[in-house]
């Protein structure tokens, strides 16, 4: 529930963040992406123009690819959001990175890193809703996010090895439900 205390002068959102349930008092105008940075210093989001153009602050909402710089942080009550820190996921031997990470580093997608937060959530939300995107659909998906180091090349071949690696990792774990007592792939 939202709240406005009373000096007027802060405001109390409850939401979901990174799977763990959060609660935080912010100035009534925060954005999403000052909540993030100032006030749960999750600064891997980051803010570039400000005003929705460059994806750099971009965050999953509900599994949505959004501009935090365009988000109230009102706007998020009761919902879930994701940032780069919450892709990490858990694995045998430890948390390892989420296979849209691996294969920007595997595909050398990354160079100066100021867009790659952004463009790797722009891609976790792609594969999400379309496990095989042709590489136009990869364009057309990160075409809210601006690199000026790369030119792209590397970046959407990043997004195919993904899409290659997760379906690898669902085929893994349909192998392991279908013989007990075998764990499929986390």
């Amino acid at each position: 529930m939202r709240t406005q205390e009373e000096s007027g002068r802060r405001l109390k959102v409850s939401f979901i963040l990174n799977g763990r349930r959060v609660e935080v008092l912010t100035r009534p105008n925060a954005r999403l992406l000052d909540v993030l940075r100032d006030d749960l210093g999750l600064t891997g989001t980051k803010e570039g123009c400000g005003i929705g153009e460059c994806g750099a602050c971009t965050v999953l909402l509900d599994g949505e690819a959004v501009n935090s710089c365009l988000v109230l942080a009102g706007q998020v009550e009761g919902r879930e959001v994701v940032t780069i820190e919450g892709l990490e996921q858990p694995g045998p031997e430890g948390p390892r990175l989420h296979p849209v990470q691996q294969s920007f580093i595997d595909k050398h997608a990354v160079q100066c890193g100021f867009c790659t937060p952004g463009m790797i959530l722009s891609a976790v939300a792609l594969l999400a809703k379309n496990p095989h995107p042709s590489r136009e659909q990869i364009r057309e998906a990160i075409s809210g996010n601006l690199c000026r180091c790369t030119g792209y090349v590397s970046i959407v071949d990043a997004i195919e090895e993904a899409s290659r690696r997760l379906a690898a990792e669902l085929a893994g774990d349909r192998a392991g439900e279908a013989r007990p007592g075998h764990g499929g792939a986390v």
